[in-house]
């Protein structure tokens, strides 16, 4: 059973909600970071990055204590205000091709411990220990974790319905973007969520595996603490059938000797090949790839009979892992995905001709585009224990930082 805790969280007052909020501080180049805190004194990335020309130049505890300075400069301001009571929230984000609608509330680290809350992605323990030390020393969470549930019709009906109410904030951004949010703080409102949810057996993680990580690790450093906050992390939670799913497209540096012939001889042993000249390609199932090399794009279907049937086909058959097993490992020498400088990542959401441009430019040398995984495979993934290759997948919707606070 899946628990949900009402919390105190902290807001942007109501006039001031489209300054505060900004998207999360690594979407920002430095450009974009400085204009932002050049000409908005009431963002959020104040907080998060304080003193941003110096930021480099000071030790991280420093740094993090900045961060609780500036935010605590916040609240005294009132441009950050605390709710009085525990709530939940409903939150609504419009992009140009989706509406995403779901809960902010806590979860249970304990259920994340008992894979109540599963994950599919592994984490890096230094990321996992610096965002532990964040928290530890700023007393505060600004992004959550997103997680997906089953689709539930009552809580679908629940969440339309409730969406007909008066908000308590509507703004759009420079991303043209329209966000809602409504504040559930009725007695029977925050029970009736909490009982649906219990029902709910498993929660998966979306996107978030090193800040759910890391609210353990801070857990399990207060044990036997009395701090009630400790025991939950912020969570955005959303209907699987709500969640968008892209892939991450692979580009390449070299082809780590091998010619162009050579090395397209060496991949028609686990694909055929079909050249597909200058069209767009990108593959439109699973189990199809696109490869972009040497000024032509082409069409990798997967040998039938190379699709595996054993105990862990799970991860065996996953397009990111057939990629890596017979192509990015083997025969490009690629062994950490997360930090081998060869290799580069770039989001489904962009075009192919960003990578045919990247590719053209002469940074890179070959680059591959793959077909989104599926939320039923994410969740086989999870009841399975097992871990997705890094950068498998970009997940939507993404938060707006600094919109809920979490407080420790």
């Amino acid at each position: 059973m899946a628990k949900i805790i009402p919390f105190k969280a902290v807001r942007p007052s109501a006039d001031k909600v489209g300054l505060v909020t900004c998207r999360t501080y690594d979407d920002y180049n430095s450009a974009e970071l400085a204009a932002w805190l050049s000409y908005n004194p009431y963002s959020f990335l104040h907080v998060i990055h304080p003193a941003f020309a110096n930021a480099q130049k000071i030790t991280i505890d420093k740094r993090f204590k900045s961060v609780a300075h500036k935010y605590q400069d916040f609240k005294d301001e009132q441009i950050l205000i605390k709710e009085e009571t525990p709530v939940f929230y409903l939150y609504e984000i419009q992009t140009k091709s989706n509406v995403f609608s779901g809960i902010i509330a806590g979860t249970s680290v304990e259920d994340y411990k008992n894979n109540v809350i599963k994950k599919h992605e592994d984490t890096l323990q230094f990321r996992v220990e610096l965002i532990k030390d964040y928290m530890k020393y700023t007393d505060f969470n600004a992004e959550p974790v997103l997680i997906t549930y089953p689709d539930s019709v009552e809580i679908n009906t629940y969440i339309s319905l409730r969406k007909k109410s008066k908000p308590l904030y509507e703004f759009a951004t420079t991303t043209k973007e329209k966000h809602t949010l409504w504040k559930i703080d009725t007695q029977s409102e925050i029970d009736w969520l909490e009982n649906h949810f219990e029902k709910i057996p498993n929660l998966y993680i979306a996107d978030g595996h090193h800040r759910s990580a890391a609210a353990e690790l801070l857990l399990d450093e207060n044990k036997g603490t009395k701090n009630e906050n400790l025991k939950s992390f912020m969570s955005f939670l959303i209907a699987e059938s709500n969640v968008k799913i892209y892939e991450f497209n692979r580009i390449v540096r070299d082809l780590n000797g091998f010619t162009k012939d050579d090395f397209i001889a060496k991949i028609s042993q686990y694909f055929n090949i079909e050249n597909k000249n200058q069209e767009l390609w990108k593959p439109k199932n699973k189990y199809e790839f696109g490869m972009y090399l040497d000024g032509s794009f082409y069409a990798l279907f997967y040998k039938q009979e190379n699709i595996h049937k054993s105990e862990h086909f799970e991860i065996e058959n996953l397009d990111a892992q057939i990629l890596y097993d017979t192509i990015l490992h083997p025969l490009l020498g690629l062994e950490d995905l997360r930090n081998d400088e060869r290799i580069d990542y770039v989001s489904g959401k962009q075009s192919v001709s960003v990578i045919k441009d990247l590719i053209d430019e002469g940074e890179f040398k070959v680059g591959f585009m793959l077909y989104p995984s599926d939320i039923s495979e994410i969740k086989a993934l999870a009841d399975n224990n097992l871990i997705m290759p890094p950068k498998s997948t970009y997940i939507e919707p993404k938060f707006r930082s600094g919109l809920v606070v979490y407080e420790l």
